[in-house]
Formats: C-alpha cells, structure tokens, sequence
C-alpha cells in the first residue's frame, strides 16, 4: 500500500481549486461540505460556480492560473482539462510542500481522493489506491446499499450515550462491553423499522435507567 489512510481536517482552512468545469465544480462541493473556504480559479466557470459566487460561499477568479495562486493555501486541487498545466499546478503545490490532488492523474499526486459512502458522522471511504476507479466505485455502490441513514441515527445515540457515561466518570474501559452489547444486539434494525419501545426496553436492559432514545438523539 502506497498511501497513508487519513480523514483530513480542512474546517476553515483556505483551500484552492483550479479548474471550473463539472469536476472543478464537484470538488468545490466537496471542500464546502467540510467546511473548507475555497476560491477557485479559472477563466470559465460552470452556473453552479457562478451561483456558489452570488451567494459568497466561494471565491472565483476569473482568469488563468499563476503559482502565486497558491500562497496561504492549506491544500490545493488541479482540476484542468490542460493536463500541462495540471503537472504544473501539482509541482508548484510540491516546491510550497502543500497538499495537492490532481484529479485522475495519482501519480502526480501527494494524496489521492476515495469513493466516499456519508451517512452523517459515518464516513465510509474506498480506495484502490488508484489503480481502479471503477473497482472503488462498484465497492461503494454496494456499501452504499449495506450502510443505510438508519447509521446516521445509530451513531448519533452510541455517541451521545458515551457523552453521558463519561460525564458519570464512568472509567472509559468500561463502556467497550457496552458498547459491544449494543453493536450486537440489533439496535440499527431497530431504528430503520423505527421500534422506539423495543429501543428504549434495551436501552433499558443494557444501560439501567435514565438513558431514554427520544431523548438522547
């Protein structure tokens, strides 16, 4: 495996994607997702982009790309249909020691992007480390169908049942049985079928009174 596995924190953090077509602009929504603050460069922009524009959520200019683009940046994208300027872009990131992606091109890349499968806080990602991106894709498409919203839910109660235990100082340790009981005991069918009494009866059984679904999510 070539690749170090990392979920990056990009919250505030000025990120750049040069290159605005339909894969400039997928990028563009991804970053914002995560809370990056992105400006895009291109001389062409898609509505979407322009949209984005109007609205202040992103910076655009208009213009072709120059190195000097990338000072202050956390990380950058090259999303060009000029695969010249995409090496470019990828050697100047490389010389400033910045994180940079070029799209379909990993081995002009210091990180590579997975297929992504999101269900709220549960971030399930696919990488073939570049060698098949339909393999990744086809892999997602079927964890996509295996990971339901109901995961979503699941996550948001294990996560505030941990909250509350820890603010009970109870040991950390002690909650991996738990926890345990909990993953195995069919709660997340529980939650697609949306059986809040039978929840709350294990709930009950596993955590004693006081830890109520309705409450906790």
């Amino acid at each position: 495996m070539r690749y170090y596995p990392i979920h990056l924190d990009v919250r505030d953090r000025k990120c750049l994607v040069v290159g605005g077509g339909s894969v400039g602009t997928r990028k563009v929504i991804g970053l914002l997702e995560c809370g990056a603050k992105v400006s895009v460069i291109s001389p062409v922009a898609t509505e979407k982009l322009n949209e984005m524009v109007a609205a202040g959520t992103i910076i655009l200019k208009k213009r072709p790309y120059r190195p000097s683009d990338l000072q202050g940046m956390f990380l950058v994208i090259g999303a060009t249909d000029d695969d010249v300027l995409n090496r470019q872009i990828g050697n100047d990131a490389e010389s400033l020691n910045l994180l940079c992606n070029i799209a379909d091109r990993p081995e002009v890349c210091n990180f590579i992007l997975p297929s992504i499968v999101a269900r709220g806080d549960l971030v399930i990602t696919v990488s073939t480390s570049g060698k098949s991106p339909a393999l990744a894709k086809r892999l997602r498409q079927k964890l996509e169908n295996q990971f339901g919203e109901e995961y979503n839910d699941f996550l948001q109660l294990m996560g505030a049942i941990r909250k509350k235990l820890l603010s009970q100082a109870h040991a950390p340790e002690a909650h991996k049985q738990l926890f345990n009981q909990l993953i195995d005991s069919g709660i997340v069918e529980m939650i697609r079928d949306d059986k809040k009494d039978e929840i709350n009866s294990l709930l009950l059984k596993i955590l004693g009174k006081g830890y109520q679904y309705e409450a906790l999510i």
